[in-house]
């Protein structure tokens, strides 16, 4: 369905958005706009990644809103996001997506119907701000539950006290690294704002050496997690190691004293003088011949 959000006649900028359109009249508006063909082909792409290409004085980007409403467990880019094709020039702007968008509604009726914009590149920088801020909500969500689940992993009765305090030392320089990473704004609007260049610079390099600390004590106290499981599970497979070769010896035993120990009244070898010697001289060399083999096989 073809929408014309804004159109001030032919000197004037224009804004058609175009909510699931079919292919007669997507190709109706590109063939009165001169669009592309190959950039309305993949306009029509529901599954087509975000992209930036310029032809002659029009822009045509992809971007891809994420979804809201889509399921908790979806985990691909199609089940997590939503494409809106635009094609941006001078005097109009061109927005695709299959089915309806708030986020397009929401930018008409802030933005558009209170002249808060005036020329395409504004409603494109609104645009585009605005998609972005579609994930901030999602990533916050996301952030805590990683925290949560790291919690839960570190934090239990189980665990020895020194993954706990790796823990509590990774959570605290990512908490730095994130409020110092939400600081660079600061930065960069006192050297927008005049600020003396030098003092500004000295300021960005005090930022970036306190961000490459953190980053290298976060990276290290990953490391240091990584190698304490790896050691654990070491130790774990050498004990397995241990009660591994103690089975293979004493199973065999274990099954010819079990033979003997059926006390059956016709077995053979029961009534012979020398049948209690001749079986624990049997179990021995049976293990030292395990004994051997694992000295070859370098398992001792």
């Amino acid at each position: 369905m073809k929408k014309v959000l804004v159109s001030g006649g032919a000197s004037a900028w224009q804004w058609i958005d175009l909510e699931n359109p079919s292919e007669a009249e997507l190709l109706a508006v590109a063939a009165e706009f001169g669009l592309h063909r190959t950039s309305v082909v993949d306009s029509l792409q529901p599954e087509h990644l975000p992209k930036y290409e310029a032809i002659g004085a029009t822009a045509f980007m992809i971007t891809r809103v994420f979804d809201s409403g889509a399921d908790r467990e979806a985990d691909t880019i199609q089940e997590l996001t939503n494409k809106v094709g635009i094609f941006y020039a001078e005097g109009y702007i061109i927005t695709i997506h299959r089915g309806s968008s708030l986020l397009i509604q929401d930018i008409q009726e802030k933005y558009v119907a209170t002249g808060l914009v005036n020329s395409t590149s504004e409603l494109l920088l609104k645009l585009v701000k605005a998609i972005f801020k579609t994930y901030e909500s999602p990533a916050h969500k996301l952030a805590e539950e990683l925290d949560f689940y790291e919690a839960k992993t570190f934090l239990n009765q189980k665990m020895p006290p020194l993954i706990k305090g790796l823990y509590h030392l990774k959570r605290k320089a990512t908490v730095c690294r994130r409020v110092l990473r939400l600081s660079e704004v600061v930065i960069d609007s006192m050297g927008q704002a005049g600020f003396q260049a030098t003092a500004v610079q000295d300021l960005r390099d005090l930022y970036i050496h306190l961000q490459t600390q953190l980053e290298e004590v976060n990276e290290g106290t990953n490391n240091l997690i990584n190698t304490y499981l790896s050691l654990s599970s070491q130790k774990t497979n050498e004990v397995m190691r241990v009660l591994t070769l103690f089975s293979a010896f004493f199973l065999p035993l274990t099954f010819i004293a079990g033979i003997y120990g059926m006390n059956f009244e016709f077995m053979p070898e029961l009534r012979k003088t020398y049948g209690y010697p001749g079986a624990l001289l049997a179990m021995g060399v049976v293990a030292l011949a395990i004994y051997l083999w694992f000295r070859k096989k370098n398992w001792l």
